[in-house]
């Protein structure tokens, strides 16, 4: 551990409670707000609780819960106890949340009221303690803040094993990601001196707490600046965030592609797509002009003040990208894995490059595993005080991707530019290669037919060696542009059939001939997603036959 940095989590957070005791830290939208000397009393309150109910330093506690302010009160109080933290995603199924807690070796559990309807603990026989969580906030215990309050064991070190994060994969299989105290110090020092954030800013939250993209951009890097962070108690619907953006006016948002991409399909692409406005948009001046207003208007939709909007989870559309950037709207792309804490490349909004994902967080190393000589694209290889420790007790699991000298295989493949700029290619293990013996990656492909603008979203994959795809459609633009209302149900489908057709026609054009689609399947309803948006693409692979074998998959050395 650098000596600059805090020796662990607690000693972060409390120097930075000593430092804006009076601020707001942690508030629900229109209820409960907590300024950071009532968070510190609550935490040491929690974790008095929990050494009552016989919790032990070394301990491994969940924390199943939707967010709240709670939630972070739960996370701290375990790390000052010296325990392990065991964040569950709501959205997991009870199968799968039984699952997590044997496999993570669970003692003790907070548990919100709303899923403890969903999940019963009692099944679960190492649970000695289940503790609601809602009760974190009724206590402080009379206690006067004092940056001694939240001093952990002498044990707790940055080499101390912090928390035990489940990835929510697409492809059906959760790890149990191991982190130190000094993986979650490096990611939230390292991003304050790659983007400003400071204690004037505000940050709503509209990602799962139990994913380590907001657990530690959203949750841990604003409290250590002297943030503050406020929280719906409801998903993030168009009808709750509107007002709530209104009321909060955030000038920090962490999102996922999928939310800018409804935006903009939904709200921008009509606007530039109406008639009216079509000799105007010949002119370079006066289209600029107009994006640049419909840019301001977006702004102001989020509330006025953004000045930082972050996404990651997944690659962004190209188009959207293209309109962000021509309308000065302040968004910035990240690249990382849970197994990365979670960040690994990025930029403040000045400093992004088209297509690219940002550069290096500091002292974070990068190899390109075996490149191809022509475009230089190969495997990520990553190497940083933010890398996991391993997967829990999965220590086969753990030597295939982490090398004895520390660096991790992403599973990704990507190219560096001369200027240090990472741009991925796609995961490997969806790879496809094409009957020339190109490599194809399905996003690529993905991220151009989406551009279409009754694409909402679709998936390509291999079927028979031929390529395919499924795509889901603004099936309330299709009726209304080609006037299908009140038409028999065969001749909605005829139509969407010829659309879809068409669709490929066009797609093809643009694509490479070894990647061109055979075929564009109709899917009816929205692809399953895990909690940050991402297709779960392992549901709707085709079962490869014995005649055609698996030749879509391919060895990386």
């Amino acid at each position: 551990m650098e000596p600059s940095l805090p020796p662990h989590l607690p000693a972060m957070i409390a120097k930075s409670i000593s430092l804006h005791r009076s601020k707001v830290a942690l508030a629900a939208v229109g209820g409960t707000s907590l300024t950071f000397e009532d968070f510190g009393c609550l935490v040491a309150a929690a974790r008095d609780r929990l050494k009552a109910e016989g919790v032990n330093p070394g301990d491994h506690v969940g924390i199943l819960s939707e967010n709240r302010v709670q939630w972070g009160i739960a996370f701290f109080a375990i790390m000052t106890l010296g325990g392990v933290a065991v964040p569950i995603l709501p959205d997991f199924t009870p199968g799968d949340i039984e699952n997590i807690l044997l496999h993570s070796g669970c003692s003790a559990l907070f548990i919100s009221a709303k899923l403890s309807q969903r999940f019963t603990p009692s099944r679960i026989a190492a649970l000695r303690v289940v503790l609601p969580i809602e009760e974190l906030t009724d206590h402080r215990n009379g206690t006067t803040w004092d940056e001694s309050l939240l001093t952990p064991p002498p044990s707790v070190t940055s080499e101390s094993l912090a928390a035990i994060v489940y990835t929510s994969g697409t492809t059906g299989f959760s790890k149990g990601v191991m982190l130190s105290h000094r993986n979650f110090i490096a990611e939230a020092t390292g991003v304050t001196e790659m983007v400003e954030i400071s204690q004037v800013d505000r940050l709503l939250s509209i990602l799962p707490l139990a994913h380590t993209y907001e657990c530690t951009l959203g949750m841990i890097t604003p409290l250590h600046v002297g943030a503050s962070v406020y929280y719906l108690d409801r998903p993030p619907s168009a009808g709750v965030l509107l007002p709530a953006m209104a009321s909060v006016k955030p000038t920090v948002i962490l999102s996922v592609p999928l939310i800018i991409e409804k935006i903009y399909k939904s709200k921008i692409q009509p606007q530039l797509a109406n008639l009216g406005l079509r000799p105007i948009m010949k002119t370079p001046l006066l289209k600029t002009a107009v994006i640049r207003l419909i840019g301001r208007k977006l702004r102001r939709t989020f509330g006025g003040e953004l000045r930082l909007f972050c996404i990651g989870g997944a690659p962004l559309a190209a188009d959207v990208e293209q309109f962000l950037r021509a309308a000065r709207f302040p968004y910035a792309i990240g690249y990382g894995l849970t197994e990365t804490a979670p960040l690994a490349f990025g930029d403040a909004p000045r400093a992004t490059k088209f297509r690219a994902t940002g550069r290096a967080l500091r002292n974070v190393e990068i190899r390109i595993d075996n490149p191809d000589p022509a475009t230089g694209e190969g495997e990520i290889l990553l190497k940083g005080p933010n890398v996991m420790m391993g997967y829990y007790n999965d220590p086969q699991r753990t030597a295939e991707v982490l090398s004895s000298d520390g660096w991790l295989r992403t599973g990704d493949s990507g190219v560096l530019d001369h200027d240090g700029y990472l741009y991925i290619k796609g995961r490997l293990k969806n790879m496809i290669l094409g009957p020339s013996g190109k490599n194809i990656y399905p996003e690529e492909i993905e991220s151009a037919l989406n551009e279409f603008d009754l694409v909402i979203e679709s998936l390509v994959l291999e079927e028979q060696n031929r390529l395919i795809a499924r795509a889901h459609l603004n099936y309330e633009e299709v009726k209304r542009r080609f006037s299908l209302d009140n038409k028999p149900e065969h001749q909605v489908k005829e139509h969407i059939a010829a659309v879809l057709e068409e669709i490929r026609t066009k797609l093809n054009e643009k694509l490479a001939h070894f990647s061109r689609i055979h075929r564009i399947i109709d899917h009816p309803e929205p692809f399953e997603k895990t909690p940050t948006q991402k297709i779960k693409r392992h549901l709707y692979q085709p079962v490869p036959s014995a005649l055609t074998g698996d030749r879509n998959k391919k060895s990386v050395s």
